[in-house]
């Protein structure tokens, strides 16, 4: 049968759902003015009519996205379940257990499903469509690709293919079948999903929420939390359970897991570190209790100046010892302050005042906010000293100290911080939002502290944690999950369960950065990756001088094409960066703002985790393999484009010398050399100054840090005036985009001539 008739008749079903479904849609949406009683209950049906209708999803989606045949019935799947007026099936839910079989069917098991099909769809027309059936790729098993034995399909590919934007997308069309067996795991205790980068690992967990609100009845989406590691990451998957009819799920970022959001202070990471560690949690429990007592300069206790009631320190004492012994610091204070009215009132006949009672309660047990707490603890030695115990050292006291603000309201907190806050929180005032399931993404970062701010948030002890053991950055990363089990409660329903298919991260990228594996995670498998590229990785040799205008002209080239573009640079040179890019005109967006643009968004490594662009300019890898867990970070940042990749890299553009560079087959570009034939998209601006350059004076060489001590006085005011009318003439004559080519022309001049 000719493909044309087949979409007509196809197109047939397609309009006879979206009629069923629109139909349904206006119903909800006239569910309020069709109800009686009060105008409260009517203004409360045509809420949920709404949220219903929203739920539909978009009016102008497709109805289905595939379509499989089984025991010669046809079921279609689509994001959302649709019936006709006589309540037969138009499209079957892909959250259902009996769309299970769309997504597990394979040519080694087919399940009965003879034949699968997948539409490409332009809103709800259907302008093609591709097939599997499957008795005849089992015909054919010994020959067919591993593509295809993994279950790959023409419309995973093409969605992999396509350009990315500031925000996730679902993958409900394209769920693979190992993906589609862990989103539809149950909901009891912790599942743990281990996958390298482009696996889908953030995915499959956005999806496993939508699935278990669609299969838990009595799990509301309000009692779902999701955690992203920062603002940016939640912003950039917030669209996905919408999408998917999910809007009510709970996001947060783990910096606003407390009672106050980190203001983005920094922190050395040892502090970061030692902040993490389980140990504070006891720490900080120990100076709240040395608050509560008379103090060591005073014995007695007076209430007022009139009744001149005096509790000496014994008598307080064991009210005060039942007070700690409530559920929370607030209550054991206001039982105290119970007892103390009482007694003034035995005394005095009469109610007592409350300014009185409050003023004799903040002698012994002082009120506190968690931010008031911290900021007074931290800000004092003898006090940190005190509750320190056996589990600190002297120089630990002294790296927890810090001066605090005048204010307050002034204080900024570090992101280590915000776990200590709410621990604070619970000590002090124990109430505390919980969820029946949390998901936690980029999980392989967070301290013993962190966890503990997660945990206590679960009602029912189920989570979904997602992470990647080889991108562990941070300054507590773990090397394997069972830390993270422990912290969490592990049970008999615990799951660890690795992706092992890269669907995102293109076959040349991914080999180029797979040696920096054996360094980051060498224990670990690297995944199978199925899908190739458009171009090689493009590697631009420069002097260290001139990195970021290399970075910023390969940005700006790439933006120049319409792709969502992303700069990953050191903190060292980010500030050199943007200023390049604002002194050229080019917008961009800052990844600490929370934001993405459409074009080129500035971030570091470290920022970078769970995103992806479709072309990606990773500056100075050499700076980034000397940090701490340097190889995990320049493997994070290697890994985020699913089309290009371009390292601009002064020597090692895998941050590895001598024995440990591993062997690369990609070509490099630099000055003078012709341009290689097997390299894709090779430009004219993408020639830089070669790394043999002149020595400008004995032991100095260009691309080498230059001291002015090693020049005569001459030579360096020559010097300046020579930049000074070379950076002139630039500025009144070159456009921004045309400057890193003249500038190597000047290069290539200046290392020409008979003299420096």
């Amino acid at each position: 049968m000719q493909k044309q008739v087949v979409i007509k008749q196809e197109q047939g079903h397609f309009d006879r759902a979206y009629d069923a479904r629109e139909a349904s849609r206006s119903v909800l949406l006239q569910a309020g003015d069709a109800a009686g009683g009060p105008n409260k209950g009517r203004a409360l049906v045509r809420k949920k009519g709404e949220e219903a209708a929203r739920a539909l999803g978009d009016p102008e989606s497709a109805v289905a996205f595939g379509r499989f045949d089984l025991d010669g019935e046809t079921f279609y799947v689509g994001n959302h379940g649709i019936t006709d007026d006589a309540k037969d099936l138009l499209v079957l839910n892909w959250r259902a257990d009996f769309a299970q079989k769309y997504y597990q069917a394979s040519a080694q098991d087919p399940l009965g499903v003879a034949l699968r099909r997948d539409f490409t769809t332009d809103g709800n027309e259907v302008r093609d469509f591709a097939d599997i059936v499957f008795a005849e790729m089992a015909a054919r098993i010994a020959e067919i690709t591993d593509e295809e034995r993994w279950g790959v399909n023409d419309a995973l590919l093409r969605d992999l293919d396509r350009g990315r934007t500031g925000e996730m997308a679902d993958i409900v069309r394209t769920i693979h079948q190992t993906q589609d067996s862990i989103i539809r795991r149950p909901l009891e205790g912790v599942l743990v999903v281990q996958g390298g980068p482009g696996t889908g690992k953030t995915a499959v967990a956005l999806h496993r929420v939508s699935w278990l609100l669609y299969n838990e009845a009595d799990l509301p989406p309000e009692e779902v939390l999701v955690i992203g590691p920062n603002r940016t990451f939640t912003r950039y998957i917030s669209k996905v359970l919408p999408a998917l009819g999910d809007a009510s799920v709970n996001h947060q970022d783990l910096r606003s897991l407390g009672p106050v959001r980190s203001s983005g202070r920094t922190e050395p990471r040892e502090l970061a570190r030692l902040k993490g560690d389980a140990k504070m949690a006891d720490l900080l429990v120990r100076a709240l209790r040395q608050r509560v007592g008379l103090g060591r300069r005073s014995d007695v206790l007076s209430v007022g100046n009139d009744v001149r009631l005096r509790f000496t320190r014994d008598e307080l004492a064991p009210v005060l010892s039942r007070g700690l012994e409530r559920m929370t610091y607030t209550a054991g204070r206001l039982a105290v302050r119970d007892w103390l009215a009482s007694r003034v009132e035995a005394v005095t006949r009469a109610p007592a005042p409350a300014a009185l009672i409050d003023q004799a309660v903040e002698r012994v047990w002082p009120s506190h906010t968690p931010q008031s707490f911290l900021r007074e603890l931290l800000g004092s030695r003898d006090r940190l000293l005190d509750a320190a115990g056996d589990d600190f050292t002297a120089s630990q006291v002294q790296l927890l100290m810090r001066q605090p603000s005048e204010k307050i309201s002034e204080e900024k907190w570090t992101d280590a911080d915000v776990a200590l806050l709410d621990e604070l929180h619970r000590v002090i005032n124990g109430a505390t939002t919980t969820y029946r399931h949390i998901v936690i993404d980029e999980a392989q970062d967070l301290s013993p502290m962190q966890l503990r701010s997660v945990r206590r948030r679960s009602s029912a002890g189920s989570y979904t944690v997602v992470g990647d053991l080889a991108q562990g950055t941070g300054p507590s990363a773990i090397g394997s999950w069972d830390a993270v089990l422990e912290a969490l409660g592990a049970d008999e329903h615990d799951e660890v369960i690795e992706l092992g298919l890269g669907y995102r991260v293109p076959k040349q990228i991914y080999d180029f950065a797979a040696p920096l594996l054996s360094k980051a995670a060498p224990e670990l498998t690297p995944p199978r990756v199925i899908r190739e590229g458009p171009t090689d990785p493009e590697l631009i040799e420069a002097e260290s001088w001139f990195l970021t205008q290399r970075a910023v002209s390969a940005a700006q080239l790439h933006a120049g094409k319409g792709r969502f573009v992303g700069v990953i640079v050191p903190e060292e040179l980010r500030e050199e960066l943007e200023g390049e890019l604002r002194e050229d005109g080019t917008s961009f967006a800052d990844v600490r703002d929370g934001e993405l643009s459409a074009s080129i968004n500035v971030m570091t490594p470290e920022q970078s985790k769970g995103l992806e662009f479709d072309a990606v300019v990773v500056v100075d890898p050499e700076r980034v393999a000397q940090m701490e867990h340097g190889h995990r970070l320049l493997y994070v940042a290697m890994t985020r484009a699913t089309q290009h990749l371009t390292v601009v890299h002064s020597g090692s553009p895998l941050g590895m010398a001598g024995e440990d560079m591993p062997i690369v087959e990609v070509p490099t570009i630099s000055t003078g050399d012709p341009a290689p034939s097997n390299h894709a998209e090779v430009r004219e601006p993408d020639v830089v100054a070669r790394t043999e350059s002149v020595d400008p004076a004995p032991g100095v060489r260009l691309g080498r840090p230059v001291h002015e001590e090693d020049f005569d006085p001459l030579s360096v005011e020559m010097a300046k005036a020579i930049a000074a009318k070379i950076e002139a003439s630039l500025a009144q004559t070159v456009t921004p985009g045309l400057r890193p080519l003249v500038l190597k022309y000047v290069v290539e001049a200046m290392e020409g001539a008979d003299q420096w």
